[in-house]
């Protein structure tokens, strides 16, 4: 008699979830703690490598339409330049870094936050960046508790930073995080067990496109310049994708006040003028994440 097996990969997941819910808390939170903070990594090498990439992408396709026009000067980049390849650097001396330097957090403070070749100061963003990823493993993890949903809620919290960092260094948001955001949010809420029902999942994407689009053109025929960038757009459409479109309201509210008050704390401490664009995406981002983990308590407060 041939033994009962089910080779469905739906069959292992759970296998290994229920494992993995098995174990004693603190191993929990100890490695949702550690993967977060692998993950941080290689968020870094995405923030850092995936601007530089479209560009040369887009150089290429201006290149390919049109052959004979004047080159721009770009910056010196390897041949083969992707998320994996070259090895990480130091930017300053090229030192490659090597697998100890590569430690998340612990070697930049063993290194005391500079190259080991050529004592240039590394930018704290690296560690801090890895330090949130972590945190938000485990806020996800304590959130949902050892379920799938703490792992979609930390993949689209991985993403928003992503995102967010991105927009703050360059004031775009790539389609290829926003997109996919999207449509992972309605697979998620395909089925039972997601954080919105389908109808409203769709109804978010939607309105959270919509919203934004029409603010855009508001802004523009009243004066006359463009407010905001379509990349905002389909990241509220990707946060309504996840969260329902009953979040909306809460997630631009959190935006628009914390983006003004950013704004205008910037601007009275001189690191900014008052009509310089602010990117809009971080706000976003942290609007969507901050919903995610606390629902929507701003309801209740307004009646």
């Amino acid at each position: 008699m041939q033994p009962s097996f089910d080779p469905s990969a739906a069959h292992f997941a759970s296998r290994y979830l229920a494992a993995f819910a098995a174990l004693p808390v603190d191993v929990q939170y100890g490695f949702a703690v550690v993967f977060g903070l692998v993950i941080g990594s290689f968020l870094t090498v995405v923030v850092h490598r995936l601007p530089i990439m479209l560009e040369r992408a887009w150089r290429s396709e201006v290149e390919a339409a049109m052959p004979d026009a004047p080159k721009p000067a770009a910056a010196p980049c390897p041949e083969r330049f992707n998320l994996a390849v070259p090895r990480s650097a130091c930017p300053h001396c090229g030192h490659v870094l090597r697998a100890w330097e590569n430690i998340p957090v612990i070697s930049y403070l063993a290194l005391r936050g500079r190259c080991s070749a050529c004592g240039a100061r590394v930018s704290p963003r690296y560690p801090l960046t890895e330090l949130a990823t972590g945190a938000l493993a485990a806020l996800s993890l304590y959130a949902y508790g050892p379920d799938w949903a703490a792992l979609a809620a930390f993949g689209l919290c991985a993403t928003l930073l992503a995102a967010a960092l991105i927009d703050h260094d360059t004031r775009y948001l790539p389609d290829v995080l926003t997109l996919p955001l999207l449509w992972a949010g309605l697979i998620v809420n395909f089925g039972e067990g997601g954080f919105a029902t389908l109808h409203d999942a769709v109804t978010g994407a939607i309105a959270g496109y919509l919203f934004l689009w029409c603010v855009y053109w508001l802004f523009r025929l009243a004066r006359g310049v463009e407010g905001m960038g379509y990349g905002d757009f389909k990241l509220l459409a990707a946060i309504g994708a996840w969260l329902g479109w009953a979040a909306l309201a809460q997630v631009v509210l959190i935006a628009a006040v914390s983006g003004a008050a950013f704004g205008i704390a910037a601007t009275w401490r001189k690191r900014m003028r008052f009509e310089e664009p602010l990117p809009f995406g971080p706000f976003l981002a942290a609007g969507g994440a901050i919903t995610l983990f606390v629902g929507t308590p701003l309801y209740a407060l307004f009646g």
